[in-house]
């Protein structure tokens, strides 16, 4: 599995666990980050352009570190 997957996942498992909606959360995600969770497999290749982007994103919307 990639880097840029892993993250998905957290980032899915703190928006599960955060009790909003995840999809008006994922849309945030995709606005602020360029990147559509949706999109991202286990076979997506790391790009620390996009894994950077998705990290700043997570920290505004969901106020969390990754």
């Amino acid at each position: 599995m990639s880097q840029l997957y892993d993250l998905k996942v957290k980032i899915e498992e703190k928006i599960s666990s955060s009790g909003l909606d995840a999809k008006d959360v994922k849309g945030k995600l995709g606005l602020r980050s360029g990147t559509l969770l949706s999109l991202i497999n286990p076979n997506t290749p790391d790009n620390p352009e996009t894994i950077a982007k998705l990290k700043q994103a997570a920290k505004e919307v969901l106020n969390v570190m990754l």
